[in-house]
This record gives structure tokens, sequence and C-alpha cells, in this order.
């Protein structure tokens, strides 16, 4: 079943968040947009990429009301070992969601069943909980989180605009498209 446009299935995580561990639940996200962003593992060697490049623009997420969650299946144990030994995950300010039980993995459909590991998913929720964006991408290949910042951006305008669309390449400013009738086939 096709989980863009659902809501979120229930879930309790622990994360590690600002130098404590924190419960983090589907109702935790209602009113606000989330990001989810699966990576396999602590302490290897595309993940600690994708999460520097996401903490060097978070700030420009939370201006925009977006919280990041970075998930593994790893604990939050784990988490905050990594966060205190490695120089790039240390400037992490957003929640690092352990997921050793499979649930929220397995909620998003990116569990990797006989590794015990995730994909690298990312999926953006709207304030309703309901998921509107959804990227994988294969375990050797990294996330650019500028491009997630605009994909972000598209979101929320279409959602605050819902008789526009914004068209490929779009960014934050830029002209979007009205569908109509006479639309069809001028483009």
């Amino acid at each position: 079943m096709p989980i863009l446009n659902t809501e979120v299935k229930p879930f309790k995580a622990t994360a590690y968040y600002n130098g404590e561990f924190i419960d983090v639940t589907n109702e935790s996200l209602k009113g606000q947009w989330s990001i989810f962003f699966f990576y396999p593992a602590d302490f290897t060697f595309v993940c600690p990429t994708e999460l520097g490049d996401l903490a060097d623009n978070y700030e420009e997420f939370k201006k925009l009301g977006v919280e990041i969650y970075s998930v593994s299946t790893d604990t939050h144990f784990t988490h905050k070992a990594w966060h205190d030994s490695s120089e790039t995950i240390g400037k992490l300010q957003y929640p690092m969601l352990a997921d050793p039980t499979h649930v929220v993995s397995r909620n998003f459909d990116v569990l990797i069943e006989e590794d015990g590991v995730a994909d690298r998913g990312t999926f953006v929720v709207d304030p309703d909980g309901k998921i509107q964006i959804v990227e994988l991408n294969a375990g050797n290949i990294g996330r650019n989180a500028e491009e997630l910042l605009r994909k972000v951006k598209a979101a929320q305008y279409v959602r605050a605009n819902p008789n526009e669309v914004c068209p490929a390449k779009w960014e934050e400013g830029q002209e979007t498209l009205e569908p109509s009738l006479d639309l069809v086939g001028k483009i």
C-alpha cells in the first residue's frame, strides 16, 4: 500500500536530544511540520555526512516550523555515544530517534529485515500527521539537505495555496501554476 498521503502510524520511541532522553510519539507530530530522516546506522560513513548536512541547515528548517527526527535502529544510548564522540554528530540539535524494536522503520516501510537496519528514507509529514513527501535512496547514495529544504517549502506553499502547483525546480518566490483546462497542452 502506498504510504504517500497516509497518516503516520502510531509509535512511541526514545530520542537523544539536547543532552537528554525524551519520548516521541506520533501524537508529538501534530500541529507542526516534521521530517523523518532514516539512515542505516550510527558510526558509519555516509550517515554522518548526511546528518551533518542537516545540522548545517537546521536553522532554516526551524524558521519554517519544521522539526527533524533522524532515525536509525540503534538505541538512544548508542546515539548519545556517537553524539559525544563525533565532531560532526556533536553539532546536531535535532532529536536522534532510536528504533531498536524496528516499529518506526516498519511503520514507514524502510526496514531492511535481513539486516535489521533502515534504508535511507526521507519523509516530510504535515501538521495533520500525513506524509506529503517520500524519498528513498540506496544505502551508498547520500541526500542533500538544501534540496530537502526546497521540497519542504514547496509542500508548505501548496498546502497554503491549494489551487496552485509547484513546477519542476520551483524555488520560493517563483511563479507557480494554476491547473485548468486552458493550461492543458500549453506547457
